[in-house]
Order: C-alpha cells, then sequence, then structure tokens
C-alpha cells in the first residue's frame, strides 16, 4: 500500500537532446510533471507510491501510466480523458543545465481531473497514507485547482500529512498576483513546504532565509520548511530550529527533477523516521543530507525520470563521499 500519494499534473517533457549538421534541433519525449516525478522518486527510494491525476486517451498518456507502473507506483487513481489530449511542456535547457519551460495545454487533460475523482481515489486505499504532496501547477486551471484543493481538505480530515512544492511557472499564470493568491491558499493546510530561494521570496519578499521562513512559520503554522539551495544544498526551519545542510559537488548535466528528487527522497526518509512527531533537528539534517545526495546525483545524468537514482545508488554514493 502507498506511504505517500502525490496528486496533479501528469505530463510530457520534450527536452531537447542535439542538434544535427542542419541546425534542427532533436528533442526527446520523457514522461514528467513535477506530482509524477515525486511519486517515480519516492518508489526509485524505497517507500509506496501512488499518483492521483489525468492524461489523455493518447500515446503520450500510455507512455505516462507505463512508466509509472514500471517504476513501482500505483496508477489505480490515474484517469484517463477521451476529450483532452495530454499535455506537453517544452523543457529548454541552457549551457549550465538550467531549465526554462514552454508547455501546450489546451485545456489539456492534467487540467482536467475532478474534485470527485480526486477525492475518491485518496479514500479508495485500503491503509491511510502517511503523506500527500501537490504542488501549485495544478492550481493554475479549474477543475484541476478544485479537485487538488478538495483531496488535500479531505486528507486533512483523514490525519494524512500533507506536502507542498510552490513550484512556480510564470507562463501558466495571467499574472503574478493571480499566481500569489493562488499558491498562498494551501499553505495553511500544509506540515510540509518544500520551496526554491526564489520561491521563498516571491511568497515573503524578502531573500533572507532565517526571516523569510521565520514569517512563513508565523503566519501559516507550518512544521516543517526547507529551502533548496541549488549547488549550496539545502536549508531548513522546524520550530525555532534552523540549519542549512550542504550538498556535495557535481558535474550538472541537467537540473531538470532535481527538486522531484530532493522532495521524493524527504517525503520517503521522513516515512523511516515515522513522520513529523519524533523527528530532531540533528535527525533531520541527516534526512536533507540524504535529500541533497539523491539530487545531486539527479543532475548528472539528462532527464528528468530517467535521472532519477535508486536507494542503493544514494546509499552507495553516499559511502564514497563521507
Amino acid at each position: 500500500m502507498p506511504e505517500i500519494v502525490t496528486v496533479g499534473e501528469a505530463l510530457i517533457d520534450l527536452t531537447q537532446t542535439e542538434e544535427d549538421e542542419k541546425h534542427i534541433r532533436r528533442y526527446a519525449a520523457f514522461p514528467g510533471g513535477a506530482p509524477a516525478n515525486v511519486a517515480v522518486a519516492v518508489a526509485r527510494l524505497g517507500a509506496g507510491a501512488a499518483f492521483i491525476g489525468k492524461v489523455g486517451r493518447d500515446a503520450f498518456g500510455a507512455s505516462i501510466r507505463e512508466t509509472l507502473c514500471r517504476n513501482g507506483v500505483d496508477v489505480t487513481g490515474l484517469y484517463e480523458s477521451e476529450r483532452d489530449l495530454t499535455t506537453l511542456a517544452v523543457v529548454s535547457v541552457d549551457a549550465g543545465g538550467e531549465r526554462s519551460f514552454a508547455f501546450y495545454r489546451t485545456p489539456g487533460a492534467d487540467t482536467q481531473l475532478t474534485p470527485e475523482e480526486a477525492v475518491r481515489a485518496l479514500e479508495a486505499y485500503e491503509k491511510r497514507p502517511m503523506f500527500l504532496h501537490f504542488g501549485s501547477v495544478s492550481l493554475t486551471a479549474e477543475p484541476a485547482r478544485s479537485a487538488t484543493l478538495a483531496a488535500a481538505r479531505r486528507a486533512q480530515e483523514l490525519g494524512i500529512l500533507l506536502s507542498y512544492d510552490p513550484n512556480y511557472r510564470p507562463s501558466l499564470w495571467s499574472d503574478e498576483e493571480t499566481a500569489l493568491v493562488r499558491m498562498r491558499e494551501p499553505l495553511p493546510l500544509c506540515h510540509v513546504l518544500k520551496l526554491a530561494e526564489e520561491e521563498l521570496e516571491l511568497l515573503t519578499g524578502t531573500q533572507d532565509l532565517e526571516e523569510g521562513t521565520q514569517s512563513l512559520r508565523e503566519t501559516y503554522k507550518i512544521p516543517l520548511i526547507v529551502v533548496t539551495l541549488g549547488a549550496g544544498g539545502s536549508f531548513f526551519r522546524m520550530g525555532d530550529d534552523t540549519g542549512r545542510v550542504s550538498s556535495q559537488p557535481v558535474q550538472v548535466a541537467d537540473t531538470n527533477g532535481a527538486g522531484d528528487t530532493f522532495l521524493g527522497a524527504l517525503l520517503s526518509r521522513l516515512v523511516l523516521a515515522g513522520g513529523l512527531k519524533e523527528l530532531t533537528a540533528e535527525k533531520l539534517a541527516e534526512v536533507l543530507n540524504f535529500a541533497n545526495h539523491a539530487a545531486a546525483l539527479t543532475c548528472t545524468r539528462p532527464g528528468a525520470i530517467p535521472a532519477m537514482p535508486t536507494l542503493s545508488e544514494v546509499l552507495s554514493w553516499k559511502e564514497t563521499t563521507r
């Protein structure tokens, strides 16, 4: 049974792989979408994972389903749309491995998940999962926005811990003001908040890690806040405890999927630790060290899901970098 359930978008990442002698760019089609990526990362790192979402009844949708199944993710909550096609995201990667996105969805099957479907899928698991994870991309359009929030509120009623990644994608929002309102809406519900440095500044108006996370804690009463710092590792706030955990330097091939791998690693190790109740700052630092290693390994390979490491790979690499 799944210990971690993710809900939201599953789509196809069209990632540039090369340019031929005629300067024609070539792209590879990788199944992706942040919540789907997190589910795969969770499964590869040894915890039970399930995904709730919707894809088109098309070749890309079939590829997403097959990829999730092959990686051990429960897909009983993956619905198919006969009317709408699977969403495409064109991912451009610069010389430093950093990404930019262009989304093709009119409207896109992932946006058509209904509240009834999401809640029904969540309630169908015989054993209650420890975490429900979601991001903000599914908050950009209806009915997926209502579906995501309905699942989150039902999870809260069931005593399931909520994990949230704002995962800001400007091109999917009509304007920044609307994005901020929608992205802040789930914050009072969540127990674990993972965000990047730029999202911390967007949500709080400050780049200061201590000040920004303290503001979020005081305003929304979030038990655990983690800020990813790229090559700088990660920063955490758990109550009054704060700290920074360094990462291992790597040769970056592609950062796509690194944040999702980090989240999958974080949640899978929190399950192993028994959740948040008995979590100490020392134990959390160990969890984040593991998550940093997993994310760094992902950056050494192209693609998101194809680059995600297994539990044995992370543990083996941690031993060599001690």
